[in-house]
C-alpha cells in the first residue's frame, strides 16, 4: 500500500530484506570475488568463534559473579536469577560479537570489499570517485568509525542486559529489540564504503538510513538473523556489502534498476544490443 507516494512501512521493510537477495545475486555475476570476500570473514570468525566457545564454558561462573546479590537467595530464586542473568549477557554479547566482527572483517578485509562495492556501484551506474584516498587514510577512518559507533553499542547493550532481568517480558523483548538495534549498526557499518566514496560523514550517513528507517531495519535485521546462523556470517558478509551498497544506493535516491544501466549502455555501447552484456540479476 502506498500513501502520499510514499511506501507503506511494510513494503519499504519487505524492500530492505530484498536487498539483501539481491546481494546474494553477486555470486552469480562476480563469484571469485565473493569467494575472496569469504577469506577474511573466516580468518576473522574463527576467531570470534574462539572467543564465543570460551564464554559458553564460562557463562554460569559469569552469571554468579555479576548478581553477588542473589548469593544468599533460596531457591529456585537463586538459580532462576542465575539462569536470566545468564542469557541475558549472552543476548548482550552476541549483539557486540556480530557487531564487532563485521567492523573487523571489514577492515581485515578492505582490499576484497573495495571490490566487490565497485563491482555492484559498476553495475547500476558510475563509480563514485569522491572521498578516495590510500589504504592507511581509509583503514584510519574505519577504525575511527568503528569505535564512534561501539560506544553506544556498548550502552545500548548495557541497558539490554539490565531489562534482561524482568522476568518473562526480559526474554521475550530483550532479543527483538538485540535484533533492531543490531541490524541497525550492522547496516551503518556496511554502507561505510557506499558513502565515504561519496564524501559523506557518518552523521550524514546515519541522517539517510533515518530517512529511509523501515527500509534499513529490514535489510539490517534479515542480515542480523543470517549472521546467527553457525557460518552464516562468513558466507553472508559478501552477499551483505553488495546488498549494502544497493541500500545505500537507494537511500540516496540513485538507481538499483540493471534495466535501466543496461538501457543506458544500449544508447552508448553497440555491444550491448548483440546479447554480449548479460550481467544483469
Amino acid at each position: 500500500m502506498v500513501r502520499d507516494g510514499r511506501p507503506s512501512v511494510f513494503r519499504e521493510f519487505a524492500t530492505g530484506v530484498s536487498l539483501l537477495g539481491r546481494g546474494l545475486g553477486t555470486w552469480r555475476t562476480a563469484p571469485g570475488l565473493m569467494l575472496l570476500g569469504m577469506v577474511p570473514a573466516l580468518i576473522v570468525g574463527a576467531v570470534i568463534l574462539a572467543g564465543l566457545i570460551a564464554l559458553g564454558v564460562n557463562i554460569e561462573a559469569i552469571a554468579v559473579a555479576v548478581t553477588p546479590f542473589a548469593s544468599e537467595w533460596p531457591e529456585p530464586w537463586y538459580t532462576t536469577v542465575h539462569v536470566v542473568a545468564g542469557l541475558a549477557f549472552l543476548v548482550v554479547a552476541i549483539l557486540l560479537v556480530v557487531y564487532t566482527f563485521t567492523a573487523v572483517t571489514l577492515i581485515v578485509g578492505d582490499p576484497f570489499y573495495q571490490r566487490i562495492w565497485r563491482h555492484t556501484e559498476g553495475r547500476f551506474g558510475t563509480v563514485p570517485d569522491e572521498g578516495a584516498s590510500g589504504f592507511w587514510r581509509e583503514l584510519g577512518r574505519g577504525i575511527s568509525s568503528g569505535l564512534r559507533m561501539l560506544v553506544p553499542a556498548v550502552l545500548i547493550g548495557v541497558m539490554l542486559f539490565v531489562l534482561g532481568f524482568i522476568p518473562v517480558v526480559g526474554q521475550v523483548v530483550v532479543p527483538v529489540l538485540g535484533a533492531f538495534f543490531g541490524g541497525w549498526y550492522l547496516t551503518v557499518e556496511l554502507t561505510g564504503l557506499a558513502f565515504d566514496s561519496r564524501g559523506r560523514s557518518l552523521a550524514e550517513r546515519r541522517r539517510a538510513l533515518r530517512g529511509r528507517r523501515a527500509m534499513t531495519l529490514g535489510f539490517g535485521i534479515a542480515t542480523w538473523l543470517v549472521f546467527l546462523i553457525p557460518g552464516g556470517a562468513v558466507i553472508m558478509m559478501p552477499a551483505a556489502v553488495g546488498g549494502a551498497t544497493l541500500l545505500a544506493r537507494r537511500v540516496l535516491g540513485e538507481s538499483t534498476d540493471q534495466r535501466t544501466r543496461t538501457d543506458q549502455q544500449t544508447r552508448t555501447d553497440p555491444r550491448a544490443t548483440s546479447g554480449l552484456d548479460r550481467t544483469a540479476p
